[in-house]
């Protein structure tokens, strides 16, 4: 099975940084802790500053890592992850001693147990070009043969373009969190994606309906409570994103 059909399940359950509420989000502890509990998990990626995909949500590394607490990092300030290189990004804990996570890994991990991946391209257009960042996400994907189990998602739209243009058969959601697009309907569609990711609080029956009947899923974030979750499912949602409380 292949992402596309995985869409067809419906009320799916995603693992949100993987199973973020019981192990270090982003790591490859928090993607073993969902196995079994989730459809699939989802990812945050961007580029240390020798242009390698790592897997982290934030642009800087102070919440989620040690490094304020490192004396051979005090003068980076503000701690940008895209200013450090792979082996710098290496050399901190992730939590509970925790390694970093490169999006190579994860797709390994993906790869021998069977399982589908939403990878959230984040915006680093102010330290690489959007060509840069959409080819290098795409050539660990393609070098691992894993297409077909594969989401990528993003808010920004000008890197959905280029992967629809590269690889058509990855599908892929553009992201809101406090407002939609002003022309939402046309730009999904100009965009051509496959899904619209939303925070919770932008969610309405109405505009699931219209979105279903454009062939666009709706999935939302972040739902962890499971009434919570069977009202959206009731509304028309194909996803949930959540935390995973074990």
């Amino acid at each position: 099975m292949n992402f596309i059909e995985l869409f067809k399940k419906k009320s799916l359950i995603a693992a949100h940084r993987g199973a973020s509420s019981v192990a270090p989000e982003n790591t490859l502890l928090a993607m073993k802790k969902s196995v079994g509990e989730c459809d699939f998990i989802e990812i945050d990626v961007q580029l240390s500053s020798d242009g390698v995909a790592v897997v982290m949500h934030d642009e800087t590394l102070i919440r989620t890592t040690n490094i304020v607490q490192l004396d051979m990092y005090k003068n980076r300030y503000p701690y940008r992850v895209s200013e450090f290189t792979l082996d710098e990004l290496n050399s901190l804990d992730y939590g509970h001693g925790e390694a970093l996570l490169t999006l190579r890994r994860a797709l390994i991990f993906i790869k021998e147990n069977s399982l589908y991946l939403n990878v959230e391209i984040k915006d680093a257009k102010k330290y690489f070009t959007n060509a840069k960042i959409v080819l290098t996400v795409l050539n660990e994907i393609q070098k691992l043969g894993v297409e077909s189990q594969i989401l990528i998602s993003s808010f920004k739209g000008e890197y959905l373009k280029i992967i629809k243009n590269l690889s058509p058969n990855i599908p892929t959601a553009f992201l809101a969190d406090d407002k939609h697009h002003s022309n939402l309907i046309e730009y999904l569609n100009d965009l051509d994606v496959d899904a619209y990711h939303i925070n919770k609080k932008l969610l309405n029956k109405g505009l699931i309906d219209k979105l279903n009947t454009e062939g666009i899923l709706v999935g939302v974030y972040v739902v962890s409570d499971e009434q919570e979750q069977k009202r959206f499912f009731e509304m028309g949602v194909y996803a949930v994103f959540s935390d995973l409380v074990i």
